[in-house]
């Protein structure tokens, strides 16, 4: 979980707001999209990345991490922790960072609390960014295996005229005239 906050957290104790992430990123991966406040959307949008990070690492001791964080004593959550490795992570697999995305819906009818939506991003990196991901690593690889040659000193300056070279053309130039 990251540093928390300093002042009010979310439900009161350290605890409640520990649990009060858990459960919303349970409910997150098991609808892939819930509608909550948004200072409630923003406190879960690093916790539930964190999770799915470590799940698309997909080994034994991953997966006990995350059963850890997300209380998954229950078979509902079980059953949730399957899906996130199964199906969201590799859905994730391309992706290096930004699985959730909130949106701002409005304010609520009883309270006037602000509200969004927080959504996984299922849909796969578009061909854009991989067509330019792949050409700046080409470019790497290509000034890597290529060093630029420097052209000599000498040669340059026995190619250029000097000044009194230019100044005798030039009046040479006049005098024919």
């Amino acid at each position: 979980m990251p540093t928390p906050t300093k002042g009010p957290r979310l439900g009161g104790s350290p605890s409640h707001e520990k649990m009060m992430l858990q459960n919303l990123s349970a409910s997150l991966f098991e609808h892939r999209s819930i509608t909550t406040t948004v200072t409630k959307a923003k406190r879960l949008r690093p916790y539930a990345e964190r999770l799915i990070t470590i799940a698309k690492k997909g080994d034994l001791a991953a997966r006990r991490k995350v059963v850890g964080q997300l209380s998954a004593k229950n078979s509902t959550n079980q059953a949730i922790v399957h899906e996130l490795f199964t199906v969201i992570a590799p859905a994730m697999a391309e992706r290096e960072g930004g699985y959730t995305r909130i949106t701002k819906i409005g304010n609520r009818k009883g309270d006037n609390a602000p509200m969004a939506v927080i959504e996984l991003v299922m849909e796969p990196v578009s061909p854009k960014q991989a067509v330019v991901k792949e050409a700046e690593q080409a470019a790497a690889a290509q000034v890597e295996e290529e060093p630029v040659e420097e052209a000599p000193v000498e040669e340059a300056a026995a190619e250029e005229p000097t000044a009194e070279e230019t100044t005798e053309e030039t009046s040479e130039e006049t005098e024919d005239k």
